[in-house]
Protein backbone atom coordinates (compact mmCIF):
# COMPACT_ATOMS: atom_id res chain seq x y z
CA UNK A 1 0.00 0.00 0.00
CA UNK A 2 2.91 2.33 0.79
CA UNK A 3 4.27 1.90 -2.78
CA UNK A 4 0.82 2.61 -4.24
CA UNK A 5 0.58 5.85 -2.28
CA UNK A 6 4.15 6.78 -3.27
CA UNK A 7 3.27 6.30 -6.95
CA UNK A 8 -0.17 7.95 -6.97
CA UNK A 9 0.65 11.02 -4.85
CA UNK A 10 2.88 12.89 -7.33
CA UNK A 11 0.63 11.95 -10.25
CA UNK A 12 -2.45 13.25 -8.40
CA UNK A 13 -0.61 16.46 -7.49
CA UNK A 14 0.52 16.96 -11.10
CA UNK A 15 -3.08 16.49 -12.29
CA UNK A 16 -4.70 18.42 -9.40
CA UNK A 17 -5.86 21.42 -11.42
CA UNK A 18 -7.24 19.18 -14.17
CA UNK A 19 -9.04 16.98 -11.65
CA UNK A 20 -10.51 20.04 -9.94
CA UNK A 21 -11.69 21.44 -13.28
CA UNK A 22 -13.39 18.21 -14.31
CA UNK A 23 -14.90 17.59 -10.88
CA UNK A 24 -16.26 21.11 -10.47
CA UNK A 25 -17.62 21.17 -14.02
CA UNK A 26 -19.49 17.93 -13.32
CA UNK A 27 -20.80 19.09 -9.94
CA UNK A 28 -21.67 22.72 -10.63
CA UNK A 29 -22.15 22.78 -14.44
CA UNK A 30 -20.35 26.11 -14.21
CA UNK A 31 -17.25 26.02 -16.43
CA UNK A 32 -16.26 29.56 -15.45
CA UNK A 33 -16.09 28.68 -11.73
CA UNK A 34 -14.28 25.42 -12.51
CA UNK A 35 -11.76 27.27 -14.70
CA UNK A 36 -11.08 29.92 -12.05
CA UNK A 37 -10.52 27.27 -9.34
CA UNK A 38 -8.26 25.23 -11.66
CA UNK A 39 -6.13 28.30 -12.41
CA UNK A 40 -5.86 29.11 -8.69
CA UNK A 41 -4.91 25.50 -7.87
CA UNK A 42 -2.25 25.35 -10.59
CA UNK A 43 -0.69 28.65 -9.53
CA UNK A 44 -0.93 27.67 -5.86
CA UNK A 45 0.86 24.36 -6.46
CA UNK A 46 3.82 26.04 -8.17
CA UNK A 47 4.03 28.76 -5.50
CA UNK A 48 4.00 26.07 -2.80
CA UNK A 49 6.83 24.13 -4.48
CA UNK A 50 8.91 27.26 -5.03
CA UNK A 51 8.38 28.42 -1.42
CA UNK A 52 9.64 25.06 -0.17
CA UNK A 53 12.60 25.29 -2.59
CA UNK A 54 11.49 22.11 -4.34
CA UNK A 55 12.02 21.71 -8.07
CA UNK A 56 9.10 22.30 -10.41
CA UNK A 57 9.18 19.62 -13.11
CA UNK A 58 8.75 20.50 -16.78
CA UNK A 59 5.38 18.69 -16.82
CA UNK A 60 4.17 20.85 -13.93
CA UNK A 61 5.29 24.07 -15.65
CA UNK A 62 3.56 22.98 -18.84
CA UNK A 63 0.43 22.05 -16.92
CA UNK A 64 0.39 25.45 -15.23
CA UNK A 65 0.90 27.24 -18.55
CA UNK A 66 -1.94 25.33 -20.17
CA UNK A 67 -4.28 25.94 -17.27
CA UNK A 68 -3.53 29.67 -17.20
CA UNK A 69 -3.58 30.28 -20.98
CA UNK A 70 -6.57 28.12 -21.87
CA UNK A 71 -8.36 28.96 -18.64
CA UNK A 72 -7.98 32.68 -19.27
CA UNK A 73 -9.22 32.24 -22.84
CA UNK A 74 -12.25 30.36 -21.52
CA UNK A 75 -12.99 33.09 -18.98
CA UNK A 76 -12.56 35.88 -21.55
CA UNK A 77 -14.53 34.31 -24.40
CA UNK A 78 -17.17 32.47 -22.34
CA UNK A 79 -17.53 30.30 -25.45
CA UNK A 80 -18.60 26.69 -24.84
CA UNK A 81 -17.05 25.57 -28.14
CA UNK A 82 -13.63 26.72 -26.98
CA UNK A 83 -14.16 24.91 -23.70
CA UNK A 84 -15.16 21.74 -25.54
CA UNK A 85 -12.04 21.74 -27.74
CA UNK A 86 -9.63 22.88 -25.02
CA UNK A 87 -9.13 19.33 -23.66
CA UNK A 88 -8.09 18.13 -27.11
CA UNK A 89 -5.32 20.72 -27.27
CA UNK A 90 -4.29 19.90 -23.71
CA UNK A 91 -4.23 16.14 -24.39
CA UNK A 92 -2.15 16.63 -27.54
CA UNK A 93 0.39 18.82 -25.74
CA UNK A 94 0.58 16.55 -22.69
CA UNK A 95 0.83 13.47 -24.94
CA UNK A 96 3.67 15.09 -26.86
CA UNK A 97 5.46 15.89 -23.59
CA UNK A 98 4.96 12.30 -22.45
CA UNK A 99 6.80 11.09 -25.54
CA UNK A 100 9.98 12.29 -23.80
CA UNK A 101 11.93 9.12 -23.10
CA UNK A 102 12.05 8.32 -19.39
CA UNK A 103 9.67 11.01 -18.13
CA UNK A 104 8.06 8.43 -15.84
CA UNK A 105 11.26 7.21 -14.16
CA UNK A 106 10.93 9.59 -11.15
CA UNK A 107 7.55 8.00 -10.34
CA UNK A 108 9.17 4.63 -9.56
CA UNK A 109 9.23 3.95 -5.79
CA UNK A 110 12.75 3.58 -4.40
CA UNK A 111 12.12 -0.05 -3.39
CA UNK A 112 11.31 -0.98 -7.00
CA UNK A 113 14.22 0.77 -8.72
CA UNK A 114 16.56 -2.18 -8.33
CA UNK A 115 13.93 -4.72 -9.36
CA UNK A 116 12.28 -3.15 -12.40
CA UNK A 117 14.40 -2.05 -15.33
CA UNK A 118 14.15 1.47 -16.71
CA UNK A 119 12.82 0.05 -19.98
CA UNK A 120 9.61 -1.01 -18.21
CA UNK A 121 8.89 2.52 -16.97
CA UNK A 122 9.90 3.99 -20.34
CA UNK A 123 7.37 1.69 -22.04
CA UNK A 124 4.64 2.74 -19.62
CA UNK A 125 5.50 6.37 -20.33
CA UNK A 126 4.71 5.74 -24.00
CA UNK A 127 1.47 3.98 -23.01
CA UNK A 128 0.43 7.12 -21.10
CA UNK A 129 1.23 9.23 -24.17
CA UNK A 130 -0.98 6.90 -26.24
CA UNK A 131 -3.85 7.37 -23.79
CA UNK A 132 -3.49 11.15 -24.11
CA UNK A 133 -3.64 10.96 -27.92
CA UNK A 134 -6.67 8.62 -27.77
CA UNK A 135 -8.38 11.03 -25.36
CA UNK A 136 -7.71 13.92 -27.77
CA UNK A 137 -9.30 12.05 -30.68
CA UNK A 138 -12.32 10.98 -28.64
CA UNK A 139 -12.82 14.51 -27.34
CA UNK A 140 -12.94 15.88 -30.91
CA UNK A 141 -15.55 13.27 -31.76
CA UNK A 142 -17.73 14.14 -28.78
CA UNK A 143 -17.26 17.90 -29.23
CA UNK A 144 -18.26 17.75 -32.91
CA UNK A 145 -20.91 15.07 -32.75
CA UNK A 146 -22.79 15.64 -29.50
CA UNK A 147 -24.42 18.33 -27.41
CA UNK A 148 -22.74 20.24 -24.56
CA UNK A 149 -24.65 18.05 -22.08
CA UNK A 150 -23.41 14.78 -23.61
CA UNK A 151 -19.88 16.15 -23.96
CA UNK A 152 -19.96 17.19 -20.26
CA UNK A 153 -20.75 13.62 -19.24
CA UNK A 154 -17.96 12.28 -21.46
CA UNK A 155 -15.35 14.75 -20.19
CA UNK A 156 -16.43 14.16 -16.58
CA UNK A 157 -16.14 10.37 -16.81
CA UNK A 158 -13.74 9.16 -19.50
CA UNK A 159 -10.58 11.11 -18.60
CA UNK A 160 -10.69 10.14 -14.93
CA UNK A 161 -11.79 6.53 -15.45
CA UNK A 162 -9.31 5.88 -18.26
CA UNK A 163 -6.41 7.29 -16.24
CA UNK A 164 -7.38 5.35 -13.12
CA UNK A 165 -7.68 2.13 -15.16
CA UNK A 166 -4.32 2.63 -16.86
CA UNK A 167 -2.74 3.49 -13.52
CA UNK A 168 -4.20 0.32 -11.95
CA UNK A 169 -3.01 -1.89 -14.81
CA UNK A 170 0.42 -0.28 -14.70
CA UNK A 171 0.71 -0.61 -10.92
CA UNK A 172 -0.33 -4.28 -10.89
CA UNK A 173 1.93 -5.21 -13.81
CA UNK A 174 4.98 -3.39 -12.41
CA UNK A 175 4.37 -4.94 -9.02
CA UNK A 176 4.25 -8.40 -10.66
CA UNK A 177 7.54 -7.70 -12.47
CA UNK A 178 9.13 -6.54 -9.22
CA UNK A 179 7.92 -9.60 -7.31
CA UNK A 180 9.26 -11.95 -10.00
CA UNK A 181 12.61 -10.11 -10.01
CA UNK A 182 12.78 -10.22 -6.21
CA UNK A 183 12.09 -13.99 -6.18
CA UNK A 184 14.68 -14.57 -8.90
CA UNK A 185 17.28 -12.60 -6.93
CA UNK A 186 16.42 -14.53 -3.77
CA UNK A 187 16.74 -17.88 -5.58
CA UNK A 188 20.02 -16.88 -7.22
CA UNK A 189 21.37 -15.88 -3.82
CA UNK A 190 20.30 -19.15 -2.13
CA UNK A 191 20.69 -22.23 -4.43
CA UNK A 192 19.38 -24.62 -1.75
CA UNK A 193 16.16 -22.64 -1.55
CA UNK A 194 15.85 -22.68 -5.35
CA UNK A 195 16.20 -26.48 -5.42
CA UNK A 196 13.48 -26.99 -2.80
Amino acid sequence: MKNLLFAIRPLALDLMSTLLFVGLTALTHNPLLATAVAIAAGVGRVIYLRARRQPVAALQWMSLGLVVVFGAATLVTNDPRFMMFKPTIVYLLVGAAMLQRGWMLPYMPPAGRGLVGDHVMIGWGYAWAGLMFLSAVLNVGFALGTSLAVWSVFISVFPIVSKLLLFAVQFVSIRAVAIRAHRAQAQAGNPAEAAA
